[in-house]
């Protein structure tokens, strides 16, 4: 029996990832009631945990809350690839990244640059199944999972809510729920050893 690891269980789309998968080992950084504590930049720390048939990886953070550059790369690529090159060595066959909209490792844009550096990496691990997922702006309550308010992204929310029938669904705001749906068809579905899920690909599928 193996089982699925969710790295990033306490955000907005770790959360639907562990409803999703229900019998998931969440994982987080901090103690957490019925998750599992972790060290994200020490390998040793997955070394006691069940050996995985799946990993699920949705961490990240934003500029202004890591505060540099450096943090922010420890954040969305550091940890990314360190859990994911730990499942993989441990046995799991099966990956799923929760990326960004216009992630590219040839970016411009700082941000784009360093997402996209995660799925270069986590493609040459050599998953039998990759699925990166590059969802937009996330849809949800980020305070009621007791996170830091963002405030550039509650705002801009509120302004395109009420206007999200008539944006393309590859810029329309996502809920959590869609991601994590769209990803688990993709997972269990047959298909190439990668496949990349675009923002309005993933709103159709998650309905």
């Amino acid at each position: 029996m193996t089982s699925t690891w969710i790295a990033g269980a306490t955000g907005l789309v770790g959360r639907a990832l562990c409803a999703e998968w229900p019998d998931a080992i969440a994982l987080a950084r901090k103690p957490r009631p019925g998750m599992t504590t972790v060290d994200y930049t020490r390998p040793a720390s997955f070394t006691a945990l069940p050996i995985p048939g799946c990993v699920l990886i949705a961490l990240g953070t934003t500029m202004a809350q890591a505060g540099s550059r450096e943090a922010f790369r420890a954040a969305d690529f550091d940890a990314a690839v360190t859990v994911a090159r730990a499942a993989r060595e441990a046995g799991a066959t099966h990956c799923g990244l929760v990326s960004a909209l216009g992630a590219n490792a040839r970016s411009p844009v700082f941000y784009n640059q360093v997402k996209g550096e995660a799925e270069d990496a986590l493609i040459a691990l050599g998953f039998e199944r990759l699925v990166i997922a590059r969802p937009s702006l996330l849809d949800g309550e980020r305070e009621q999972l007791d996170q830091p308010r963002r405030t550039a992204e509650a705002w801009t929310l509120r302004l395109v809510r009420p206007l999200a029938g008539l944006i393309p669904g590859t810029w329309r705001p996502i809920s959590p729920q869609r991601i994590a749906r769209a990803m688990r068809l993709a997972l269990e579905a047959p298909g190439p050893a990668v496949r990349i899920i675009e923002s309005g690909e993933m709103q159709r599928m998650g309905q």
